[in-house]
C-alpha cells in the first residue's frame, strides 16, 4: 500500500467504459480547481476507437478513445490512475489487465457485486506489486483542489458548497460513498475542509482499508487531522485500533462507526452494503466505537454529536497553532450546459433544423403526430406511411392503395433500363449495396423517371388553362418538346400497356373525379391519330391520376397541389418504387456471384 499522497494537480486517469456524465464532472472539477490539463487522458471503450467530445470549461476538447487497456496505457504513459466503470461481470478482468500495466498505480472499481474470490486475487496482486485498489463498490475519492474520481462528491454545486475546489486540512475515509458526500458537507461547515477523501467501498473485501488510508494521511504534512466513518460488520476498524495503540498515528482521529441501531432489531439485519452485516459482538457498531475510543480516537456518543466532535478537534488544533485555516478563494464559474440551460429557461437557443413530419423524442416515434404503435395496431400500409411522412395527413384508403399500386408497378422494368444497368455493373464490380443502389438512382432524371413529374406539370397546366388536346399537343410541338407521358417503344394503340389499364380501372372505380386522367386520354386519342405508338404510357397515367388524387380527395388546397407538383413528389414516388427493383438487382448479382462486367467490343462502334 502507498505510504503518502495518491494524487496531485497533474494526476491523469484512464477511464474504462465510456460514461459521459462522470467524465464531464471530472473535467468540470478540474476547471473549478484551476488545473491546466484535464484529468482524463483517455477513454477505454472495448471495440471502439476515435475521440469523444467533452468540455474543459468553455473549451470543447477531444479525448482519445482506445479499444484496449494496453493500447490506452501505451498512448498515455503518464496516466497512472485507472477508473473502472465496467459492470460486476467484467470488472475483475479489466482491473487485472490494468494492474499488470507498469504505468498504472491506482485502480478504482466502481461496480458492486464483484465475486469475492476475484476481489481477493486482485488485492493480492496489487499488494505484491505495490499498487492501490479503491473499491469495489466505491464512488471513488477526491483530493481537494487537485483530482477526483468519477462521480465523487456529486455535482459541481455540491463541490463548491463543500469547498472541494481547494485543499483543506482534514483527511477523511469512509466505507460509504453516499455518506461521504454528507461528510464532505459536514466537514466543510466546521473546518477549513478536506485535503483528501476516500470511500473504500461497501463490499466485504475492500481493496484498501480504513487503516491503510489513515496511515497514508498520517504521512501527508498538509493533513492535520483525520475523520473516519466506519460501519457495523467486518473487522477493518480493528486494524485502525491497533495502529492507534502502537503509536503509528500521531495526528488526531475523530471516528464514528454507524449501525448502532442494529441492536434495536430482534433479528440480524443486512444494511445497505454487502459488508454491513454484523457477524458477532466484535463486529457490532458499539464494540468498534468503544475499541476506537479506548485506543485514543475521539469518538462521540452518537452520530448526531459527530459534527461537534470534528469541530472541537479542529478548533483545538487552530488554537495550538497546528492549523492555519485555509483562506477562502472563489472558484471560476462552470459554464452551464446548453441543454440544461434551455430546460431551466435561462437561455433561448435557435434551432438549426426544422422537422414537421416525425418526432422520436417521446416514448415512441411518431409519424405526423401518429404514434408508431397506432400505425401498426390500425393496420396501416406503406401508402399510409407515405401519406403521413410526405403529405402530413392521413389520406383516404383509396388514395394510399393507389400509391401502393404505383410503387408495385414501378418497382422494376427489367435489367436493361439505365438505372438497373448501372446497378448491375456496380454490383458486379464488388461494391456494396448502398453504392450499387445509388449508382442506379443517379440515372433518374428527365429521361428516366422524371417523365412522371413532367407529365403531371404539363397536363395540369394545359387542363387548367382550358387548352384542347389539339392546342396542347401542337403548342408543345412548336416548342420542340415531346409530350411527357405519351409514347412507348413497344406498346401501340392496339396493344395497350396493361399497367395503364389497371390504373385507369382502379381510378374510375374509386376516385371521386378523374378529370385530369380523362384529359390525358383525350390527348392520347389525338396523338394516336398521328402515330400508333403515341399511347398514354405508365408515366402519363400515374402523373395525371396523381393530380386527380390530390384534387379529388378534397384534402389539399390549390396552392398545396401546385407546390406538391412543383417540388417533385411524383419523382419521389418513382425513386422509392425503383429502389425496390435496384436493390433486387444488386442482391441478384451478388447471389449469382457475377464477375466484373466488361462491355463487349462488338457492341461498340469504333470511329476515327
Amino acid at each position: 500500500m502507498a505510504t503518502g499522497q495518491l494524487f496531485s494537480r497533474t494526476t491523469q486517469a484512464l477511464f474504462y467504459n465510456y460514461k459521459q456524465l462522470p467524465i464531464q464532472r471530472m473535467l468540470d472539477f478540474d476547471f473549478a480547481c484551476g488545473r491546466e490539463t484535464p484529468s482524463v487522458a483517455g477513454i477505454i471503450n472495448p471495440g471502439a476507437e476515435g475521440f469523444q467530445k467533452l468540455f474543459f470549461g468553455q473549451e470543447e476538447i477531444a479525448i482519445p478513445v482506445h479499444s484496449t487497456v494496453e493500447a490506452a496505457c501505451a498512448a498515455h504513459p503518464t496516466a497512472d490512475v485507472f477508473i473502472n466503470f465496467a459492470s460486476f461481470r467484467s470488472a475483475a478482468a479489466s482491473t487485472m489487465s490494468a494492474l499488470k500495466q507498469p504505468t498504472i498505480r491506482v485502480v478504482a472499481i466502481v461496480a458492486e457485486g464483484v465475486p469475492e474470490s476475484d476481489t481477493k486475487e486482485l488485492i493480492a496482486y496489487a499488494r505484491s506489486n505495490n499498487k492501490v485498489i479503491i473499491g469495489p463498490a466505491t464512488v471513488g475519492g477526491i483530493q481537494a483542489g487537485a483530482f477526483k474520481i468519477g462521480d465523487t462528491a456529486g455535482t459541481i454545486d455540491n463541490i463548491v458548497q463543500c469547498k472541494l475546489y481547494r485543499p483543506g486540512s482534514v483527511g477523511f475515509v469512509s466505507k460509504s460513498g453516499g455518506m461521504s458526500n454528507e461528510m464532505y458537507n459536514t466537514i466543510a461547515r466546521v473546518t477549513d475542509g478536506i485535503y483528501e477523501g476516500i470511500a473504500i467501498g461497501g463490499d466485504v473485501f475492500p481493496g484498501s482499508t480504513l487503516s491503510d488510508h489513515i496511515l497514508r494521511f498520517n504521512n501527508i504534512p498538509q493533513v492535520k487531522m483525520m475523520v473516519v466513518l466506519g460501519e457495523l460488520g467486518g473487522r477493518d476498524e480493528y486494524s485502525l485500533v491497533e495502529a492507534l495503540k502502537q503509536g503509528k498515528v500521531n495526528k488526531p482521529v475523530v471516528a464514528w462507526v454507524s449501525g448502532t441501531c442494529a441492536r434495536l432489531f430482534k433479528s440480524e439485519v443486512q444494511f445497505g452494503h454487502a459488508g454491513a452485516k454484523s457477524g458477532g459482538e466484535m463486529e457490532s457498531a458499539q464494540a468498534k466505537n468503544q475499541a476506537l475510543k479506548d485506543a485514543g480516537a475521539v469518538v462521540p456518543a452518537s452520530y448526531e454529536a459527530f459534527e461537534a466532535a470534528i469541530k472541537e478537534t479542529f478548533d483545538k488544533l487552530v488554537e495550538q497553532g497546528k492549523i492555519t485555516p485555509v483562506k477562502e478563494v472563489k472558484p471560476p464559474q462552470i459554464p452551464e450546459d446548453l441543454n440544461t440551460a434551455i430546460k431551466s429557461g435561462k437561455v433561448r437557443a435557435p434551432t438549426h433544423i426544422i422537422s414537421t413530419i416525425s418526432d422520436d423524442r417521446g416514448e415512441e416515434p411518431c409519424y405526423a403526430g401518429v404514434p408508431m404503435s397506432s400505425i401498426v395496431e390500425q393496420g396501416y400500409g406503406v401508402g399510409d406511411v407515405i401519406s403521413l411522412l410526405w403529405f402530413k395527413r392521413s389520406l383516404p384508403r383509396y388514395c394510399t392503395h393507389f400509391i401502393e399500386i404505383c410503387i408495385m408497378l414501378c418497382a422494376d422494368h427489367g435489367p436493361c433500363v439505365s438505372g438497373a444497368h448501372n446497378t448491375i455493373v456496380t454490383a458486379r464490380a464488388g461494391k456494396d449495396l448502398v453504392s450499387s443502389l445509388v449508382s442506379g438512382l443517379l440515372t433518374i432524371g428527365p429521361r428516366f423517371g422524371g417523365a412522371i413529374d413532367d407529365a403531371a406539370r404539363y397536363f395540369k397546366d394545359a387542363y387548367d388553362r382550358g387548352l384542347t388536346p389539339y392546342e396542347f399537343v401542337e403548342s408543345m410541338k412548336k416548342k420542340g418538346i415531346r409530350v411527357p407521358g405519351i409514347g412507348h417503344r413497344i406498346k401501340r394503340g392496339d396493344n395497350r400497356d396493361k399497367r395503364v389499364e389497371l390504373l385507369q380501372q382502379f381510378a374510375r372505380t374509386h376516385f371521386p373525379s378523374v378529370k385530369y386522367m380523362e384529359y390525358a386520354v383525350q390527348v392520347e386519342t389525338y396523338t394516336l391519330s398521328k402515330a400508333n405508338n403515341l399511347v398514354l404510357n405508365v408515366d402519363g397515367a400515374i402523373g395525371s391520376l396523381f393530380l386527380d388524387l390530390l384534387a379529388g380527395s378534397g384534402m389539399f388546397t390549390k396552392q398545396e397541389i401546385d407546390e406538391i407538383v412543383e417540388i417533385g413528389y411524383l419523382n419521389g414516388l418513382f425513386v422509392l418504387a425503383r429502389s425496390i427493383g435496384l436493390i433486387g438487382h444488386t442482391f441478384d448479382q451478388k447471389r449469382l456471384k457475377q464477375p466484373l462486367y466488361r462491355h463487349p467490343w462488338e457492341d461498340v462502334l469504333y470511329t476515327k
